[in-house]
């Protein structure tokens, strides 16, 4: 298994929606906001290659949102996604599965692209694009919390040409040899997170359950999350077995750090211990 980090760009954010009860003197010390509030994240997505098959983890958000999305969010990096799979030696035609966490736009937005005709199609035309029926029945019957995060132009044509199929719904399943993944209801409804255990350490990619280094402190739950206890519950467990086992952590949106370990401090919290780029901690 190779395992390759693929950014997408970035994107704005509210930082108190980011932050959850954090009070801003202390969350804009770490990610500064700008004058609306908003902060700048990373949609970091990851390709694994594991025998014939190159899995694509989550898209970003893609190219064909109208001017009124753009100008709130303030996407950037369009083209990002295919040229980081070109500097990693592949073409989006390579790509045989995506693995979609959730379908927030910003995870799955580049799903489905607008080429250069104006037409918007599969943006990996031979690919499988995966997720659960629980979590796609939840994104097609939004609740108010979340409706305007579940945007349907993004999955729903995917269903409809079944491209779009679902995995099984066990706690943890697995996807292809060393390729497993852990489904979580903090964040929102059957969230699925892969792990990845490659020959040197076992990576998880965290998703929105810790979208950044900045969240590893317990009380740093977003605000958009539609069971803040359960993410809290989920967080623990995530970090209990990180700090435990060596489990390096891939943020999906931290605009800095790819990748953390952590470990327990004398007074047993468990913190910060070491960051920086997936092949770094994996020792390539």
């Amino acid at each position: 298994m190779q395992l390759f980090s693929i950014p997408a760009g970035f994107l704005k954010l509210d930082g108190g929606a980011m932050f959850g009860i954090v009070p801003r003197r202390m969350w804009s010390k770490l990610n500064p906001p700008d004058e609306n509030n908003m902060c700048t994240w990373a949609m970091r997505n990851l390709l694994v290659q594991t025998g014939k098959r190159n899995i694509l983890i989550d898209t970003g958000v893609g190219n064909k949102q109208d001017d009124k999305f753009r100008a709130h969010f303030e996407p950037s990096g369009e083209g990002m996604l295919f040229d980081s799979l070109q500097k990693s030696g592949f073409d989006r035609t390579d790509i045989t599965d995506v693995f979609l966490t959730h379908l927030h736009f910003d995870h799955c937005g580049g799903a489905l692209w607008r080429n250069d005709a104006g037409e918007i199609e599969p943006a990996f035309p031979n690919a499988v694009y995966w997720t659960n029926k629980t979590h796609f029945d939840w994104a097609m019957n939004p609740n108010m919390r979340e409706k305007a995060s579940f945007l349907k132009e993004n999955f729903l044509p995917l269903y409809q040409s079944g491209r779009l199929q679902f995995l099984p719904e066990n706690h943890i399943s697995e996807l292809a040899p060393g390729f497993s993944y852990r489904l979580y209801y903090g964040h929102t409804e059957a969230m699925m997170a892969p792990i990845l255990n490659t020959p040197t350490a076992t990576v998880i990619y965290c998703a929105d359950s810790l979208p950044s280094q900045w969240h590893i402190g317990m009380p740093y739950v977003m605000a958009y999350d539609i069971r803040p206890l359960v993410s809290l519950q989920e967080k623990a467990q995530i970090l209990e077995d990180a700090a435990e086992n060596g489990h390096i952590l891939m943020f999906e949106h931290d605009p800095i750090a790819e990748c953390a370990r952590v470990k327990k401090s004398e007074d047993g919290k468990i913190v910060l211990h070491q960051t920086g780029a997936l092949k770094e901690l994996l020792g390539h």
